[in-house]
């Protein structure tokens, strides 16, 4: 069994800042894309950021230049540094990863969700 375990969510002022981290634990082989996505109410879950195994990011347009994706592969875990952060980006934040048990094929994670609140 494979989880994504979330932590890092919060209510902070516009303008503040939010570490997010998601750790993937179990028996784990190999574990390619991790990234976050966001749900808007009412709308599809949209990329947020998302990193290669080798470190490649990528990002939406509407946090670029204020959100740093990073992981720790020695931890299986990735990290979403937030600043600058506006009420717009009040939403659940998801962790995904594309992750191989040993065996079998790479298959998509999610985790459960973390709230992030941007309100003065």
């Amino acid at each position: 069994q494979v989880q994504l375990v979330e932590s890092g969510g919060g209510l902070v002022q516009p303008g503040g800042s939010l570490r997010l981290s998601c750790a993937a634990s179990g028996y784990v082989s190999s574990i390619y894309h991790m990234g976050w996505y966001r749900q808007p109410p009412g709308k599809q879950r949209e990329l947020v950021a998302i990193i290669s195994s080798g470190g490649s990011p990528n990002y939406a347009e509407s946090v670029k230049g204020r959100f740093t994706i990073s992981r720790d592969n020695a931890k299986n875990t990735v990290y979403l540094q937030m600043n600058s952060l506006k009420p717009e980006d009040t939403d659940i934040y998801y962790c995904y990863a594309v992750i191989r048990r040993d065996g079998s094929s790479p298959q998509a994670y999610w985790g459960q969700g973390t709230q992030v609140t941007v309100s003065s």
